[in-house]
């Protein structure tokens, strides 16, 4: 018998400590030392589950990380929410920072960025500078750069089969 180790897929990630905020918003620091913000509202809203979480703040706060790290748990029956769904989660705080990085990775210009969103030039102009950004603005940017980086991959490995 030998020791190899198979791997399959992406490990799972760890959460090392969460912190309730204000309505349904968890700050979570992974074991990786990143940290991200999640809004768990409409997770809550989707999972018959949940329900006694929805409108308690007491018991929302009773919120602790699980002992492998591998969830967060409340107090109360099968209150968990596991670590694998909170990394899916898009990060709730999306600054005016972050757009213009988003805006810079993806290349495009206001008049390009206002055509992919479906807003104003101005607006874009806006979020660019000090406007507070949408949630539904932030998975749209959320969502391109994920197509963007996607678009990059699939360059890559197309380049390396042609010098293959």
């Amino acid at each position: 018998m030998t020791d190899d180790i198979i791997t399959v897929g992406k490990p799972i990630p760890r959460i090392a400590s969460a912190v309730p905020m204000d309505g349904r918003k968890v700050e979570i620091t992974w074991k990786d030392g990143t940290t991200k913000v999640v809004d768990l509202t409409a997770s809550f809203a989707s999972r018959r589950v949940f329900i006694p979480l929805r409108p308690d703040d007491a018991l929302f706060r009773t919120l602790r990380v699980s002992e492998y790290g591998d969830a967060l748990e409340w107090d109360g029956p099968d209150l968990e929410f596991p670590a694998s769904w909170l990394d899916r989660l898009a990060d709730a705080d999306f600054s005016n920072e972050d757009f213009r990085r988003a805006m810079d990775a993806i290349h495009l210009s206001l008049d390009g960025m206002a055509a992919e969103l479906g807003l104003s030039r101005s607006l874009v102009a806006e979020y660019r500078k000090d406007k507070p950004i949408p949630r539904h603005v932030a998975l749209a940017m959320l969502y391109l750069l994920t197509r963007a980086v996607d678009a990059e991959e699939n360059n890559n490995h197309a380049e390396v089969r042609l010098s293959a």
